[in-house]
């Protein structure tokens, strides 16, 4: 095996993603992210599922950069709301900027003003992350991870990002912003769907 780490992008700008992806897939990779591109035409996450939007960015960014590309289109869905945020959750409170703990906060507000007045029982939720791996020709792996809880009725915790800070994980007595990195990324959404891409992509690393 080549000691040379391989170049992957992970479609993203948000440092919080790169952080956890990079951490948790520790192995001869070399990664950049969006950001590294300030001049890539963003691709537009029009798609109606989860896994619709992590192809169309994985395959649309492999082909701009020529590089293997990894995306991930994740967020919010609860019951009570018919599955809102969804896949708007990134954008629920409809605010934009650049100071994502701003719009983080905006977003959970919104869920919480939503949710007002509804019971414990009824405010079910889980946290949805879609994988795509592609080449600028094909999509090569997809994986899948859940993490089931429900909405607390305010922000608890400190760490993490996004829903992190209302998403109560009742097996744990903890929302996810309470955990530590290492707790998070073995209980989340990401993280299970990270764990079902590792051995497919060290093998890909292996034969390329």
């Amino acid at each position: 095996m080549s000691s040379v780490a391989k170049k992957i992008l992970l479609a993203t700008t948000n440092p919080g993603k790169l952080a956890e992806i990079s951490a948790m897939l520790d192995l001869n990779i070399e990664w950049s992210s969006l950001t590294d591109f300030p001049n890539i035409k963003e691709i537009k996450e029009d798609g109606k599922t989860f896994a619709e939007n992590a192809r169309k960015k994985a395959l649309g960014y492999a082909k701009q950069t020529n590089l293997l590309t990894l995306a991930d289109d994740s967020g919010l869905v609860i019951d009570a709301l018919g599955g809102l945020p969804g896949v708007t959750s990134a954008r629920f409170s409809g605010e934009k900027g650049k100071n994502r703990q701003l719009l983080d906060h905006k977003n959970m507000q919104k869920v919480l003003k939503l949710l007002q007045g509804i019971p414990a029982e009824k405010r079910t939720a889980r946290f949805v992350c879609c994988l795509c791996l592609a080449s600028p020709e094909k999509i090569l792996f997809e994986t899948e991870g859940k993490l089931e809880g429900i909405i607390a009725e305010k922000e608890i915790g400190y760490n993490g990002f996004g829903y992190d800070p209302v998403f109560f994980v009742p097996a744990l007595d903890k929302t996810v912003a309470q955990l530590s990195s290492k707790e998070k990324n073995a209980v989340s959404h990401r993280g299970l769907a990270i764990k079902k891409l590792k051995s497919p992509l060290e093998k890909l690393l292996k034969t390329s």
